[in-house]
């Protein structure tokens, strides 16, 4: 990182708000001598102020630290990215509705099997017997596995709410 390139960028940001050192000094709660040193690049402020800067200038904490703006070019390239995320992240909600209305599916049709084959009148053998017990035992591990499924996706749900809202 080249401190005098973030320094003079420094000033230049401040140039543009049109506002003194003193000015920027009072509102970061530093002495004009300690502006000075940021942007002459003799020191860097902590990164709590640099955060802070960036958010007063309106810029990304990258560029302060890489001293220029970044290119249309390089917010272009962000976009694309954000936008491949998104379709990703959009995919994967849709495979999941899909793994949980498959589910849902395999639990209704099991317990309307279960039904069927206490209504029909069959012989009393392993096989009935067995399949009678599948026909419920299939659809309680669907919803089993539905709920477990669902909580999870929830859980992401409530993560990514979190990282969103900075909680």
């Amino acid at each position: 990182m080249d401190l005098q390139r973030t320094g003079a960028f420094l000033q230049k940001l401040r140039k543009e708000k049109n506002i003194t050192q003193e000015q920027l000094a009072e509102q970061f709660g530093t002495s004009r001598r300690t502006v000075s040193r940021w942007e002459t690049g003799n020191n860097l402020p902590d990164i709590d102020i640099l955060m802070e800067l960036a958010d007063f200038y309106e810029v990304d904490l990258r560029e302060i630290l890489e001293g220029k703006r970044r290119s249309e070019q390089m917010k272009s390239e962000v976009k694309d990215t954000v936008l491949r995320a998104a379709e990703y992240d959009n995919e994967k909600k849709t495979r999941d509705a899909k793994v949980a209305g498959i589910l849902f599916i395999v639990g209704i049709v099991g317990i309307i099997i279960n039904q069927m084959l206490y209504h029909v009148n069959l012989e009393a053998t392993f096989w009935t017997g067995f399949a009678r017990g599948a026909s419920i035992g299939v659809p309680v591990a669907a919803m089993i596995f539905g709920l477990f499924y669902m909580a999870d996706m929830l859980k992401n749900l409530r993560k990514e709410k979190e990282r969103i809202l900075g909680k």
